[in-house]
Order: C-alpha cells, then sequence, then structure tokens
C-alpha cells in the first residue's frame, strides 16, 4: 500500500480520496497495534489537518471524504444524511435480484472495546437499501453443493447509514459479499482467493454525490477500482455492466 493516497478531489475546502481496503480511517481501540489511517496520512500529505465527514469500514475502498476546516465540516454534515447519494458496487454470491429494495431494521452492533460507553439495548434502528443486479457470471467450479457457482455484481445505494448495513442487509438477502468473513460464507470466500486471488472485501465505494457545501453546486466524485476488483470485472467480462471501460489504472492495491 502506497504511502501517498490517492485524491480524487480537492479544493480549499474539501478534499475526497480513493481510500483503499485494508486502510483504517482513523485511530480505533479496535486494532491498537495498526500504526496507519487515512486521516493522519492524509493530514501529513496535505500539511494541514483534515476532519473527516463520513466513514468506511476498513475492508472497504473508495470515496472518502475530509473536509479542510471545522467549519466546512460543520456545514457538510449538517444535511450529510439527507443529502448525500452514496454509489457502491459489490460481488456477491448467488444471481441477486434484478432490483430489490432491503428496508430491513439493523439493530446497533456495539464494539466491547470502542463502544463500551454507548447505550446497550437500543432498539433495531430504521435501515433502506436499494440494490440493483448489473452482471452475473456462472462458473463452472463445484464450489458449495452445485455443480456450478453463481455470482453477482451489484450496485448497492444506502437510503440510510448504519453500521456494516450493506454487508449485513446483503446476507439479509441471502447474497452475501465475497470476502466478507463476518456475514459471507467461507467457502466462496476461499475459492476467490485462490482461483483470482482476491484476498479482499469486495465491496467499493464507487461514486459520490452532494452539494458543496460553499458554492452549492452538485459534486459527482468517482473512485476507480483497485487492481483486485477491476482483474475480476475484467476475467468475468463486467465492465461495461458496472461503467468503468474508461477508468484510469488503478491508484492502490489493498
Amino acid at each position: 500500500m502506497s504511502d501517498v493516497l490517492p485524491i480524487l478531489y480537492q479544493d480549499e475546502h474539501l478534499v475526497a480520496i480513493n481510500k483503499p481496503s485494508g486502510l483504517l480511517v482513523h485511530k480505533s481501540p479496535i486494532d491498537k497495534h495498526e500504526t496507519r489511517f487515512a486521516m493522519q496520512m492524509l493530514r501529513d500529505q496535505l500539511g494541514q489537518w483534515v476532519y473527516p465527514i463520513h466513514r468506511l469500514d476498513r475492508p472497504t475502498s473508495g470515496v472518502l471524504l475530509f473536509a479542510l476546516s471545522s467549519d466546512t465540516a460543520s456545514k457538510v454534515c449538517a444535511n450529510w444524511q439527507e443529502q448525500a447519494q452514496k454509489t457502491y458496487l459489490a460481488i456477491v454470491r448467488g444471481w441477486a435480484p434484478q432490483e430489490v429494495t432491503v428496508d430491513h431494521p439493523l439493530k446497533e452492533r456495539l464494539d466491547k472495546i470502542a463502544d463500551k460507553h454507548a447505550k446497550q439495548d437500543k432498539p433495531a434502528q430504521e435501515a433502506v437499501t436499494k440494490v440493483t443486479r448489473l452482471a452475473t457470471i456462472e462458473l463452472e467450479n463445484p464450489v458449495d453443493r452445485y455443480p456450478t457457482s453463481r455470482y453477482s455484481l451489484v450496485e448497492c445505494q444506502p437510503k440510510t447509514g448504519r453500521k456494516h448495513q450493506l454487508r449485513r442487509h446483503l446476507k439479509h438477502i441471502n447474497h452475501p459479499i465475497i470476502g466478507d468473513a463476518k456475514h459471507g460464507k467461507s467457502i466462496h470466500n476461499r475459492f476467490f482467493q485462490t482461483a483470482f486471488n482476491a484476498h479482499r472485501l469486495l465491496l467499493h465505494a464507487h461514486r459520490l454525490c452532494f452539494n458543496h457545501p460553499v458554492t452549492q453546486q452538485p459534486l459527482a466524485i468517482t473512485a476507480p477500482l483497485d487492481e483486485t476488483m477491476n482483474h475480476l470485472l475484467h476475467e468475468f467480462g463486467w465492465q461495461r455492466a458496472a461503467g468503468t471501460t474508461d477508468i484510469e489504472a488503478p491508484h492502490a492495491l489493498g
């Protein structure tokens, strides 16, 4: 993983990077031994403080937005959930529905270390995700109990922002993301590791759309895929379905 984070967008108020898979956004008590964090790396790279607007799970790659001042961060975060449109690409097990809206409340999952002071008995919260199938493939590999194995490329648009929402919602509809050690199926994860050298969660924050907090002009920021996901899309013939036929060379391999 390079020490230089790829910048997708920058002006005097905001900066967006393409976060590699495997990189934490900031220091966390969950992993006290980790020494590399997107927030600190970007601060050192730019020579100024940065303020994260949202989060991506450690194994997820893609668009990650920071403000360059606390005032800008406050303006963006004031109505972030209502106005931000996030689009993810994921490779999942099975042939996903052509289009489905997953409306399934999620109970907050607290970490014993990071969330030790949080209220432990919160009720399940509203969680909604639109899932669209972009492409499918059937491989002549008997990975599980069937003679062939089926996989889908899906586009996910979360309407809410719950912890691990996409991973949990895709598991809920029986199409877990490949590479998801917690919510997926290990036999398929291992197949992708050995057959395609894919050792990461196959979830990428592909596009982020929102209104600029100062100019109020719409912004659409797109993050190229990394080497692993790029290779899989080429291998399966999914580049056109994903709208990634003309993307630039991958910046980093997570």
